[in-house]
C-alpha cells in the first residue's frame, strides 16, 4: 500500500492519496484542481488506475480536482448526497462503504461545518475534512452550518472511535499534519471538556472573515469543479 498526505499551500488544503500497488487501484480524498497534473504523475509513478475522487464536503476555499480527474482518467467522483453536487457519479450517505482493490473506506456523515460534511475511515485512519481539525474544527457560520450539529458529529460520532485512531484533517494553518482521537478529546481548545452550550458560544463568536473564493468555489464544486457546458453528455 502507498499512502501520501499532499498539501496545497494556497488554501492550506490536505489531499490524501491511497493506492494498492499490487491491485493497481487508487483513490484521492479532497483533490485540488491546480494539482491535477501532479496527481496524474503520482498515478503514473505507482502504475495505478484512479478509481475514485472522494470529497469530504463542498469546499469554500478551493476548487476540487475531481471533475478534471474524471475527464482525464476512468475515475468516478463521489460526493456526500447532502452537498447538492448533482453531477457527481456517486452520492454518498452515512454508513456507505467505498471499495477499491482489497480496501474498504467507511463513510461517516458528520454534518455541522456544512450539512453534507462527511468523514472517511480507512483502517485506523480518519479523514475529517473540515469537521475536526487539529486543535480546532470547521467554522459553522455559512453554507447552512450548525454549531450544535457539529458538536454532535464530533462528540457522539468521531470521539467514540478508538483513542488511537489517527486524525488526518482537511486543513491545517500551522504546519501540523496529524493528530489522534485521544489528543483531540483531551486538548482541542474548542471541544475538550466543553458543553454544547459552551461550544455554540465559542463558534458564534469567532468573527472570521469570509473565505476569499467562496463565491467561486462553492458553485464550482457543486459541479465537481467542471462548468456545466463541458460536462460529458449522456
Amino acid at each position: 500500500m502507498i499512502f501520501k498526505q499532499l498539501f496545497d499551500t494556497e488554501s492550506s488544503t490536505y489531499t490524501y492519496f491511497i493506492a494498492d500497488t499490487q491491485a493497481g487501484e487508487a483513490v484521492f480524498i479532497d483533490p485540488v484542481d491546480t494539482h491535477v497534473n501532479d496527481y496524474l504523475d503520482l498515478l503514473k509513478q505507482h502504475q495505478c488506475t484512479l478509481k475514485y475522487s472522494l470529497e469530504t464536503h463542498v469546499h469554500a476555499d478551493h476548487v476540487t480536482g475531481g471533475g478534471l480527474l474524471r475527464q482525464k482518467t476512468s475515475s468516478q467522483t463521489a460526493v456526500p448526497d447532502a452537498c447538492g453536487a448533482k453531477t457527481a457519479d456517486i452520492q454518498l450517505n452515512d454508513g456507505d462503504e467505498i471499495k477499491f482493490a482489497n480496501e474498504t473506506i467507511k463513510v461517516i456523515a458528520t454534518p455541522g461545518h456544512t450539512p453534507g460534511s462527511t468523514s472517511f475511515l480507512w483502517r485506523d485512519r480518519l479523514f475529517t475534512g473540515d469537521t475536526l481539525l487539529i486543535n480546532g474544527c470547521g467554522r459553522t457560520d455559512f453554507q447552512g452550518g450548525s454549531a450544535s450539529d457539529l458538536y454532535n458529529s464530533i462528540i457522539n460520532k468521531l470521539f467514540t472511535l478508538p483513542d488511537d485512531t489517527i486524525v488526518y484533517p482537511g486543513h491545517d494553518y500551522n504546519g501540523k499534519k496529524i493528530s489522534c482521537i485521544a489528543q483531540e478529546k483531551n486538548s482541542n481548545a474548542r471541544l475538550a471538556g466543553k458543553t454544547l452550550d459552551e461550544f455554540v458560544q465559542i463558534m458564534n463568536n469567532l468573527n472570521l472573515p469570509k473565505p476569499k473564493l467562496i463565491d467561486i468555489a462553492v458553485p464550482a464544486n457543486r459541479m465537481c469543479g467542471i462548468p456545466e457546458e463541458v460536462l460529458p453528455q449522456g
